[in-house]
This record gives C-alpha cells, structure tokens and sequence, in this order.
C-alpha cells in the first residue's frame, strides 16, 4: 500500500481552493449593484468627456437641470468589445455632441448612470451596454 504525501496532499487541496474563489472576484467587478436596474432615467445633454475603455467605457454629460443649472453626469457604458460589436466607434460620439439617452440611476441619487439605450438622430434608440 502506496503512503499517502500528507504535505502533497495539502498543497494541492489549498491550489483547488484558491483558484476556484479567483472567478468569483471577478464575478463581483460585473455587479451593478449600485445601480437601480428595475428603473429607467431618461437625460438629455451635451457630452463634455468620452473615455473610450475597458473595462468600461464613460460619457460625461452636462445636463441642464430644472433650475436652469448644468450639471455634469458621469454615464457607464459597455466595454471597447462589446460596443465596436454593436456597431460603436470612437467617432459615434464626440464632444459637444448632444445626446438624449435613457440609462440607470444610481441608487443613492448621485448624478450618475448605467447607460442603456442611446436615442438616434431619427429617434431609434441604439444600445449603449
């Protein structure tokens, strides 16, 4: 009968463990737990900064409220990947551009928003996420 390597034996049982909680790490980055998914906000205003990134792209918008106060607003879009897979280039967007989108909110009433749906010159909407 073959002796079992205690020390072997462990070192491979702590590998396993380890490298089955690394998925779940990079599971949490993708939440969007912050954000009010259930509900739509619908903003409309000039771009003021475009950050094309992964592993999520941004669009700074400032938008007129109410009182007659532009105020900016920091939208969260897709990755790089998946927008140039939808169609998206660097040139979509520019700055100065005026966009109307409808994204969502988050929770905590902050000016900021993960953006689905951009609204097209002829009123289509084209996704953003």
């Amino acid at each position: 009968m073959k002796k079992l390597n205690f020390s072997r034996t462990l070192q491979l049982f702590l590998w396993f463990g380890v490298s089955a909680l690394v998925p779940l790490k990079s599971l949490g980055h993708h939440s969007h737990a912050n954000y009010l998914e259930g509900e739509w906000l619908n903003i409309e205003g000039t771009v003021s900064e475009i950050h094309w990134m992964n592993p999520h792209s941004w669009i700074y918008l400032d938008v007129v409220n109410s009182a007659g106060e532009s105020k900016a607003w920091a939208i969260e879009g897709a990755s790089i990947t998946t927008l140039r897979r939808d169609g998206w280039t660097q040139e979509s967007i520019q700055v100065g551009d005026e966009l109307t989108m409808r994204c969502h909110p988050l929770k905590d009433g902050s000016r900021g928003c993960l953006l689905g749906y951009i609204t097209l010159d002829d009123g289509s909407e084209k996704e953003f996420d």
